[in-house]
């Protein structure tokens, strides 16, 4: 017992010089900066995952995807108009989060949940961050995560890769098809 007091009386001190304290300013400005990270991020990320899958449909469908959350966000911001907890103006709906959860939900419609899951939980961060810093209320990350799905809803597809091959045998040709999901 006494050499697990030692050891937490040595360790404490010595984890606040390798992280040392954030005041409460300093925490939700680097909150912030992720945030803001993150809505460029996710999208990125997915138009790399399609480039990576070599699927040129679904690069065009993210395309059509973003285009459309963005237009739509764009437009409803200066007719609703709603003023910012921080006092600004164009809080609804959240294009942060909007854009991070159109990433995130391009990822799991196109690709699946491996892709989805972790992408859908950095959205969630976006979100958070907007509602931390005061960016905007609970409703306008809400709203922005619900347009950034459901243009994926509507635009996006499953993945589907198709190779044919030619086959020959003892008893003729043919051809064989593999669809990978």
């Amino acid at each position: 017992m006494r050499w697990r007091v030692v050891f937490v009386a040595a360790v404490l001190p010595a984890s606040s010089l390798i992280f040392p304290a954030r005041t409460a300013a300093q925490s939700a400005s680097a909150t912030k900066t992720l945030g803001d990270i993150g809505q460029i991020a996710l999208p990125v990320g997915a138009g790399a995952v399609a480039l990576a899958h070599r699927d040129a449909k679904g690069v065009g469908e993210l395309a059509l995807v973003s285009a459309t959350t963005l237009a739509v966000v764009f437009t409803l911001k200066p007719i609703i108009n709603r003023r910012r907890p921080n006092g600004g103006n164009h809080s609804f709906p959240s294009g942060h989060t909007a854009s991070a959860f159109m990433g995130a939900a391009f990822l799991q419609q196109r690709y699946g949940w491996a892709y989805g899951a972790p992408a859908y939980a950095a959205a969630a961060f976006v979100g958070y961050s907007r509602v931390h810093t005061k960016e905007h209320w609970t409703t306008d990350v809400l709203a922005g995560a619900a347009l950034g799905i459901a243009s994926n809803v509507v635009f996006t597809r499953r993945f589907h890769k198709v190779q044919i091959s030619p086959t020959a045998g003892h008893g003729g040709l043919g051809v064989s098809a593999v669809v990978a999901w």
